[in-house]
């Protein structure tokens, strides 16, 4: 064949291949189900994992009933065995004796965060181990000789926890410190000759100090000038040093090792990440590391002798985001998860493959039917690169614009996260984009960018809540005209902020417990926040020095402005942002004759436990929106529909 014929044989290929290509229909979209909040609500929530003595069981708490208790999951697999059987009140499970059945667990009444520390033994008898009222308790570990554990409690002053030393035996207590200064007790070395103690001057600013027992001195081990983080992890077993983090001459916390004999100090874990947390296990064989990059945790494990890391199990479209290490060193107990799939609970042999213990999805949600977050950055107003969470629903497109959310975590100082987050999947599920915006002011991305927002709050961190919108609408796929702002606590407080300060900016705002009058909620804050309280007024502002600027930032004297439609959920037992807050929110936006929904949950506290709570709150919020962001007249029905 000539070369010119080879030419037209291929020509005449091209052009049947292209008229029979054109033929077939395009394949038509996968239809994704939409699911009502009851189906999210079937995903089983699990918390903690701490090893009985023989390792047959995990204890976790569980909300698979409603209401977290404290369950027994089989190490070898099965359905996990309920320990407790609270239907109103939150049980917070805390760990396994080392060597019975017997475990510990905390408790409030209502939300009110009024802990107490109680023990259940295996015949189920159940004894208050911190008896009385209005105090708080929490527990501070067990001795490194396995035979007590310490607990501190609010009981004789309401700004400082007192330490205590139980008998595993009979659960006598001695008293072993007392705080009167504001120094708060961390740890107690395995010869218990030394009690490791904090002091936080600001959110940004914080010392470690070494109590001797025997004199009765105290000596301050992280002596600096300026600003500088310090906080204590653990001791080593062996009593030679002290594990902590510190972001000294960095803009990143480090994993350091402090020598108690020489007072020397060596930093043996710095990535360009904040290190969140690092300790050795029970003998000094492993050290774990969870680091925050870039809004996801890394975990890592080290040898101790050699710092060379161990690897971890390989779990398929999942990232490990905690371990728990067995006493003998052997086993481990880890959470795994990503965006699409909620935290499940591995059990593994060092060296053997994982098992997977739980499968917390709701079986009526189809993964696939969720979406995959990305980070996502843009530039702010000033030029200042912000970061976030990036949800983009299912079918958006620029010939199909969706509304779009700006979720705006607590905090102030909090963090927007990669995961799972049923919240966030609901929303966009409903067809909403949502950006979790990672404002300045935010932990995980250096100490400058944490304290740009310093008393700033409600004018440069609202203006990154601002100019997160044109990024939205760069995407292409969002309404320029539909985007609405929502928050929790810190972010509940911005979403009144959004709706007062920059009136017009935001087409809705949902204030999930968020605060109107900072002059009061800072008076009222409760006595055993102790030397974090002082640092938030360092932050925030005093209202007896800065009550001018507290009042400009405070959305209760700014309700006049109000022209969005707003809505306000609040619980009745918050014990940090009052009730008051909202109440008074609501009635000023009220008048001003905006649309303004209200729902107090009078079982609920800072932050709602309770599925039957969540499912009607979650319902009323997606019907809100629907009706005021995405315009429909009616909000959908429960049942799943085609998106």
């Amino acid at each position: 064949m000539t070369l010119e014929r080879t030419f037209l044989a291929a020509s005449i290929a091209a052009v049947l291949l292209a008229a029979a290509c054109a033929t077939e229909p395009e394949p038509a979209p996968r239809q994704i189900a939409r699911y009502p909040i009851e189906d999210f609500l079937g995903t089983t929530n699990y918390r903690g994992a701490s090893f009985s003595p023989d390792k047959s069981k995990i204890l976790v708490s569980s909300d698979q009933t409603g209401v977290y208790n404290a369950y027994a999951v089989p190490a070898d697999g099965g359905e996990p065995v309920a320990l407790t059987q609270s239907t109103t009140d939150t049980i917070r499970a805390v760990s396994y004796f080392p060597a019975d059945d017997r475990f510990l667990y905390l408790k409030d009444e209502g939300g009110n965060e009024l802990f107490h520390l109680f023990v259940q033994e295996p015949d189920g008898t159940v004894t208050d181990l911190t008896p009385g009222d209005g105090h708080r308790a929490l527990f501070f570990g067990w001795a490194w000789d396995d035979a007590s554990f310490y607990v501190g409690t609010t009981e004789r002053d309401q700004r400082f926890y007192d330490v205590y030393e139980y008998s595993l035996a009979d659960y006598g207590r001695e008293l072993i410190y007392q705080n009167n200064e504001g120094l708060n007790f961390q740890g107690r070395s395995p010869d218990k000759k030394t009690i490791a103690l904090s002091k936080t001057y600001t959110t940004t600013d914080s010392d470690i100090s070494l109590y001797d027992v025997e004199s009765g001195e105290t000596r301050n081990i992280t002596e600096h000038e300026g600003e500088m983080a310090n906080s204590f992890q653990s001791f080593s077993p062996d009593g030679k040093y002290l594990y902590m983090t510190s972001d000294e001459g960095s803009e990143f916390a480090h994993l350091a090792r402090y020598e108690l004999a020489t007072d020397e100090k060596e930093a043996i874990v710095t990535p360009d990440w904040d290190v969140r947390y690092g300790y050795p296990t029970q003998n000094g064989k492993y050290i774990v590391v969870g680091i925050n990059n870039d809004a996801s945790t890394e975990v890592r494990l080290y040898d101790a002798a050699t710092m060379q890391q161990v690897e971890l199990p390989q779990v398929p479209s999942a990232d490990i985001t905690s371990i728990t290490v067995s006493r003998d060193e052997e086993t481990l107990a880890f959470y795994a998860s990503s965006s699409r799939n909620p935290r499940d609970l591995y059990v593994q042999e060092i060296g053997a493959e994982p098992r997977r213990l739980t499968r917390s999805l709701s079986p009526n949600i189809n993964p696939d039917d969720l979406v995959e977050a990305e980070v996502k950055r843009f530039t702010s107003y000033d030029g200042v690169e912000i970061p976030g969470i990036l949800y983009r629903p299912h079918g958006a497109s620029a010939e199909n614009p969706a509304p779009a959310l700006v979720w705006v975590h607590g905090g102030p100082g909090g963090q927007s996260r990669m995961g799972y987050f049923d919240t966030l999947q609901y929303f966009t599920n409903h067809g909403y984009v949502v950006y979790a915006i990672n404002n300045r002011g935010s932990s995980g991305y250096g100490k400058t960018f944490f304290a740009m927002d310093d008393r700033k709050h409600g004018e440069a961190d609202l203006g990154d809540c601002v100019a997160s919108k044109q990024m939205l609408i760069d995407t292409g796929y969002v309404d320029p005209e539909k985007i609405g702002i929502i928050g929790g606590s810190y972010g509940g407080y911005m979403v009144l902020a959004a709706l007062t300060l920059a009136p017009e900016e935001f087409a809705v705002g949902v204030d999930i417990f968020g605060i109107s009058n900072w002059i009061r909620t800072i008076e009222n804050m409760p006595a055993w926040w102790g030397s974090i309280r002082d640092a938030l007024i360092d932050e925030i502002g005093d209202p007896e020095t800065d009550r001018e600027r507290l009042t400009r930032i405070s959305p209760l004297f700014n309700a006049d402005k109000i022209v969005r439609p707003l809505m306000v959920l609040q619980g009745a037992n918050d014990p940090r942002v009052l009730q008051a807050e909202s109440d008074d929110i609501v009635e000023a936006a009220r008048a001003n004759g905006v649309p303004v929904e209200y729902l107090v949950f009078e079982d609920e506290g800072h932050g709602f436990q309770k599925k039957e709570n969540r499912q009607e709150a979650h319902t009323a919020m997606l019907a809100f929106l629907d009706r005021y962001l995405k315009g429909e007249a009616e909000a959908p029905a429960a049942e799943k529909e085609a998106a």
